[in-house]
Parts: C-alpha cells; structure tokens; sequence
C-alpha cells in the first residue's frame, strides 16, 4: 500500500485531551478511510467514517479479533494523580499500550504511533520519565516496520478537567519558550493540537523503522498534508 493510498485507522484514547483532538484530525483527513475507536466508555459521537469499539484493555487481543487496519495511533496515557499510585499509572502507561499494540499488530497495522513524552528514559531517575522510556523500549520489541515515537513537553490547550499546573504551563510555556534554544528546544510547550496534526501527518511521512521527533520535527510532521491523486 502506497503512503498516499486511503488507511484504516485503529486509535487508542480518544476520549482523552490528545486522543479527542486526533480523533478530529482523522475524521477531517482525505487519506483515512475508516476510524476504529478503542474507548472503555461510549464516545457519543457520530461520524460516517467512525466506528466506536467499545472494550476491556485486558481483553483487548480477543476483542479486536478479525479487524484490520494500516496504522494504529496511541494516546493513551494518566497522571498518578489520576491513577491513584505508580502501579495504576504503569497499569495505563505500560500494560494497556502494550496490549493495544499487540492488537494493532494481529490487525497487520504496518505503523503505530505513539505519544511519549520529552525526557523519556528507561534508566531515568524520574518515575515518569523512566516509565514512559521502559514503555518505548517494549515497543520497539513487538516489531512493527515502523514505529513513529512523538515526545512532547508541556501540552498547551484546555482540557475539560482542570489541571492547575498545566493551567499555569499554558499561560507560561509561550513567554519561556523563545528561550529554549538549542539543545533546549524540545522542552518547549507545544499546542495539543499540533501533537495531534502530527499523529496524523506522520502517517504520510513514508518513514520506517524506529523514529522519534521533539518539538521541532512534530511542528513539521503537523503540516504533512495528503498527498492529492491526480486522475
């Protein structure tokens, strides 16, 4: 299949801040034939092109049995905050990607994409970091011909929930970020919904094997644009 030619998209975590924003980006793209949407919960949403799969992540692989798709995009993710403890986050951060990504790849899903974060490292200190490291690593295990690796820092946008700190990263991230310069530059805060143009637009990058992207190259992978068949 051609990078150009219409995809089925099988995507984890559309109910949640990037998942929801990638979710848009996907119904309004050319080249997506079909949305399948992994959710725990109804999305309540209706879309000719979307369908909604209603699942338990511990089943996931015998759930999706039968369905296909070309590319598979993950948003899943928590705070501890949210989870309740460092096992719960791991538990969503590690055990349900890993799981949707063995289903991606029984549904012969060719690319999967993915949202980590800047700073990951399975050898990090940080709990965070070192969690979201040890999950890319995992991945790299299961062997898809291309694994598409988004590592943004603070996600700048107005979630429905209130988070204080993120509240306060919006407000500040674009007076700090002219400063990351350099090797600074991918801490710099970047709009949720350039993250998720990205998810999508990495899909027609034509990249394979194992790619990671910061700040910078997700701004770029945010403007890739269906190519338009000419008849």
């Amino acid at each position: 299949m051609a990078e150009s030619d219409p995809k089925i998209a099988l995507l984890a975590g559309a109910s949640g801040f990037v998942g929801n924003l990638t979710l848009e980006a996907l119904l309004d793209s050319s080249d997506i034939s079909r949305v399948f949407a992994i959710t725990r919960r109804p999305l309540g949403r209706e879309h000719p092109r979307l369908a909604n799969r209603i699942i338990q992540f511990d089943q996931i692989e015998s759930q999706l049995k039968g369905l296909t798709c070309q590319v598979a995009l993950c948003c899943l993710g928590t705070t501890i905050r949210q989870a309740g403890s460092e096992q719960a986050f791991r538990q969503v951060d590690i055990d349900a990607v890993l799981a949707f990504a063995r289903a991606a790849k029984a549904a012969q899903a060719q690319r999967f994409v993915v949202v980590s974060s800047v700073g990951a490292n399975p050898q990090s200190k940080n709990f965070y970091l070192r969690t979201k490291g040890e999950m890319e690593q995992e991945l790299m295990g299961i062997g898809f011909p291309c694994l598409d690796i988004l590592q943004p820092s603070a996600l700048l946008g107005w979630r429905g929930e209130v988070r204080p700190l993120e509240i306060a990263a919006s407000a500040i991230m674009p007076l700090v970020n002219p400063f990351l310069t350099g090797k600074r530059e991918p801490f710099r805060g970047i709009p949720a919904r350039t993250v998720a143009a990205a998810m999508v637009g990495v899909t027609r990058s034509g990249r394979r094997g194992v790619q990671r992207y910061t700040y910078s190259a997700i701004q770029a992978l945010s403007r890739i644009k269906p190519v338009r068949l000419v008849k």
